[in-house]
């Protein structure tokens, strides 16, 4: 049976996203992103399930990190879920009694207005997930904690409040992410992501989305994180709609691979979202004939 480590402990989304995502297979936590992607890197877990993307909040740093620092990972799959918190407190506990909510800073993010409006007076302590916010919880360290409603399945709280959320169009995507090996197929509503390190010159970033924007290929996200290495170096992570084994999508990051200082594919896989029409398929092979006829001087 395949193993499939997500961000732990116990009750996180991300757990409920692992369930979408490699449902039959034995699930275990990690501590943190970094962990998840190691133990995929050395062989522990066959998949690991992060989140990568919050529509509040944006990209999730410690994954996109945790993408690049070592050996390649590869995307194979993505789930899109609404995000709801459930408020779990000990049993008895009533709203007047919570005076520290414990809970994960994204997640504490997404709910600063109805903490201001529900429990006006209590503080808000971080923590690494929201499940050890639940922990923190049980073992008396905070009152209250904002968690997925998964997390009342694993420890012995009781629910305060539920559906809690100050954006009602509120998602985080989470990828799986295996080991390089075969790709699947194109299946005509897919994502590609990399991250490049743009050469250090004036408008070098420009040539970057040249590439995309010339074949017809949409763009759906765009973030620099730093190098680390060196103060003032970014690399740029990319997502763009299509499939590496794609004509366009191919011609695209092959340009890249020669324009840039360094590229990694970081996948491409089936996206959530309806579909929408991209580079014409048809177009890329008939140009691609018409060169091999110029080249074998048969055309003009």
């Amino acid at each position: 049976m395949p193993v499939t480590a997500y961000l732990g402990p116990e009750g996180t989304f991300a757990e409920q996203a692992a369930h979408v995502l490699a449902p039959g297979s034995e699930f275990r936590s990690a501590a943190s992103v970094h962990a998840a992607v190691v133990a995929v890197r050395t062989g522990e877990v066959d998949a690991a399930c992060v989140p990568v993307e919050n529509s509040v909040e944006g990209s999730v740093p410690a994954t996109l990190d945790a993408m690049v620092e070592g050996d390649p990972v590869l995307a194979v799959a993505e789930a899109v879920l609404p995000i709801r918190f459930s408020v779990l407190v000990r049993p008895g506990t009533g709203a007047a009694d919570v005076h520290t909510v414990a809970t994960h800073p994204h997640a504490a993010a997404q709910i600063r207005g109805w903490l201001s409006t529900h429990l006006p007076r209590a503080a808000t302590v971080l923590t690494a997930s929201t499940s050890a916010a639940a922990v923190a919880v049980v073992d008396g360290q905070a009152d209250a904690a904002v968690c997925a409603p998964v997390a009342l399945r694993h420890y012995p709280l009781t629910e305060l409040a539920s559906g809690v959320h100050d954006q009602e169009d509120a998602k985080t995507r989470f990828l799986l992410l295996c080991r390089p090996g075969r790709m699947s197929p194109p299946t005509g509503t897919d994502r590609t992501s990399l991250v490049a390190m743009a050469v250090d010159r004036p408008g070098a970033l420009l040539e970057v989305l040249a590439q995309f924007a010339l074949r017809g290929i949409n763009l759906t996200r765009i973030e620099s994180r730093p190098m680390k290495a060196k103060l003032g170096e970014y690399q740029f992570f990319l997502d763009c709609e299509g499939h590496v084994a794609e004509a366009a999508v191919g011609d695209a990051l092959a340009e890249l691979r020669r324009r840039c200082t360094w590229v990694r594919f970081l996948g491409s896989y089936p996206r959530t979202g309806a579909p929408r029409p991209g580079p014409d398929q048809a177009e890329f092979a008939a140009s691609r004939e018409w060169l091999r006829a110029v080249r074998a001087g048969r055309s003009a």
